[in-house]
């Protein structure tokens, strides 16, 4: 009986190793104006088993309506996620060149639409956000990220489609040469506190 209980979890972990040296297709297609997000995500598996998909907003948008309502009360800071990112900016840099070997993009076009309450500081930022975009763009071909700034106010808006395939497996060495930055775990506080 405890051989044929062994060979099961054996099997079961062979395909789950299998599953991810294979890869898994993530496919994500979003629109963000304000509070308001409308999207799509599908995960697959084999390139074709449809896993996982959900579209925003769902069914229960009315549930979430409140929170969101509490969530735009509370202000974020994002001067100081900026202040947090600039010390980790090499160290993400290294991170996406070596997550590019384990990523196959085929296709991921993103616009950002940013602003914040003083014009001063929307122009500071825009110019790290173009200097940032102008180093990750020329990485692979199918890559095409955009900003734009925006003057009207505290405003983080966007739209995408983006399609990707994962190879799970391989990015648990550089995800954990990342984690282990001291400065990395800061902004990662950071943001988890902000958000």
């Amino acid at each position: 009986m405890l051989n044929i209980l062994g060979m099961i979890i054996l099997i079961i972990i062979l395909f789950i190793i299998v599953l991810l040296l294979i890869g898994i297709r993530i496919s994500l297609i979003y629109d963000k104006k304000g509070s308001e997000l409308k999207g799509c995500l599908k995960i697959l598996i084999f390139k074709k088993i449809k896993v996982y998909s959900t579209t925003y907003p769902s069914k229960d948008s009315d549930k979430d309506e409140k929170e969101d309502k509490d969530e735009e009360k509370k202000q974020r800071d994002i001067k100081k996620i900026f202040n947090l990112a600039k010390p980790c900016f090499n160290d993400f840099k290294t991170f996406i060149k070596s997550i590019f070997d384990v990523i196959k993009v085929s296709k991921l076009e993103n616009h950002l639409i940013f602003g914040m309450d003083s014009c001063a500081d929307t122009g500071k930022y825009i110019g790290i956000i173009w200097a940032a975009l102008a180093i990750l763009n020329p990485m692979h071909e199918k890559l095409h990220l955009s900003a734009e700034p925006s003057f009207a106010g505290s405003v983080l808006d966007g739209h995408g489609t983006n399609d990707i395939e994962i190879y799970p497996l391989k990015l648990i060495v550089p995800a954990i040469r990342l984690l282990s930055k001291k400065d990395v775990r800061k902004f990662l506080r950071g943001v988890w506190d902000e958000r």
